[in-house]
C-alpha cells in the first residue's frame, strides 16, 4: 500500500479533533461533572463532528444507497445509528408504514426528528419511533416494537460493541421471517497490507470517531449468521479505490419465510 493512501487518514483525523474538541471543552466548562462521563463526553463530541461530517458522507454514497434503499426498504423499517436520519431521504414513503431510529446518541435526535418530520413522519401519528438505545441492547428493541420488515445499517456496525453477536441477535429475532436487511458499511479489505494499515489507525480512529473501527469484516458476519432466502448478496461500491482504507460494501439479503 502506498504511504500516501497509508497516512491519508491523518487530515481527516484533524479536522476531526479540530470540530470536536472545542465545543466539547466548552461543555466541560459548563458541567464539570461531565469528566466523570466519559462515554456521555463521547457523544457530545461525536454530535459536533457529525455536523460537519454527515451532509458529505451521506453525498459520497447516495447512488449507493439510492439503489440499495429506495426500491427495496418497506413496511416497518429500523434505521440503526440513524443519526441525523440521512436513511429518511432514500425512502420510497408510499411503502413505509412506520420509520423507527435507533440512535443511541440524544444530542442527535433534535435533528433527526426534524429531518423525520419534514418528510410526514411524526411521533403523534405513529409513522415515526426514535429509540434512545444502541443496536445491542435487543431485548429494548424487541419490548418497543414487534419484529420489522426492513432492518437497515449505514456505517453503524463499524461502532457497536460486540458485533458479531449484536448482528445474530439482529437478524434472528429483530428481522421478521421474510424480512430483509440492507446494509452499507466500510469494511475490512481484501488486502492484506491494506488491512495491516486499517487494524493500525483503528485504535486511534475508534478514539474520536464514536467507536468506529476500520477493520471490521462486516460484510462476511452478516452472510455467515445464514437463514437466508435470497437478495443480491455482497457488493463493492462503484470506483472504490483498493487502496482505501474506507473500503464501502453494500449488500441485501432476505430472511427465510
Amino acid at each position: 500500500m502506498r504511504l500516501s493512501a497509508a497516512f491519508a487518514i491523518l487530515p481527516q483525523l484533524y479536522v476531526v479533533i479540530k470540530t470536536g474538541l472545542w465545543p466539547t471543552i466548552l461543555e466541560i466548562c459548563h458541567t464539570p461533572s461531565l469528566l466523570l462521563q466519559p462515554h456521555e463526553l463521547s457523544y457530545i463530541f461525536m454530535s459536533h463532528v457529525w455536523k460537519l461530517f454527515s451532509h458529505g458522507v451521506d453525498g459520497n454514497a447516495r447512488f449507493t444507497k439510492q439503489k440499495l434503499i429506495t426500491p427495496h426498504a418497506y413496511g416497518v423499517v429500523l434505521d440503526i445509528g440513524a443519526g441525523h436520519g440521512h436513511t429518511i431521504n432514500y425512502l420510497d414513503h408510499s411503502r413505509i408504514t412506520k420509520y423507527v431510529a435507533l440512535e443511541p446518541n440524544i444530542h442527535m435526535h433534535a435533528e433527526l426528528r426534524r429531518t423525520a418530520s419534514a418528510a410526514g413522519y411524526t411521533e403523534s401519528t405513529g409513522t415515526l419511533l426514535i429509540l434512545p438505545c444502541g443496536a445491542e441492547h435487543i431485548s429494548t428493541i424487541l419490548s418497543s416494537l414487534p419484529p420489522v420488515d426492513t432492518l437497515i445499517s449505514v456505517l453503524t456496525i463499524c461502532s457497536i460493541p460486540s458485533p458479531q453477536s449484536t448482528i445474530s441477535g439482529l437478524i434472528t429475532e429483530v428481522v421478521k421471517p421474510g424480512g430483509q436487511v440492507l446494509f452499507c458499511e466500510h469494511c475490512l479489505s481484501n488486502r492484506k497490507d491494506v488491512g495491516w494499515w486499517q487494524a493500525f489507525w483503528t485504535p486511534l480512529w475508534r478514539v474520536f470517531f464514536g467507536g468506529c473501527c476500520l477493520d471490521r469484516p462486516t460484510h462476511r458476519w452478516i452472510e455467515d449468521v445464514g437463514g437466508w432466502a435470497g437478495g443480491e448478496g455482497v457488493w463493492e461500491m462503484d470506483g472504490e479505490m483498493e487502496e482505501h482504507l474506507f473500503g464501502y460494501r453494500a449488500g441485501k439479503f432476505v430472511k427465510a419465510g
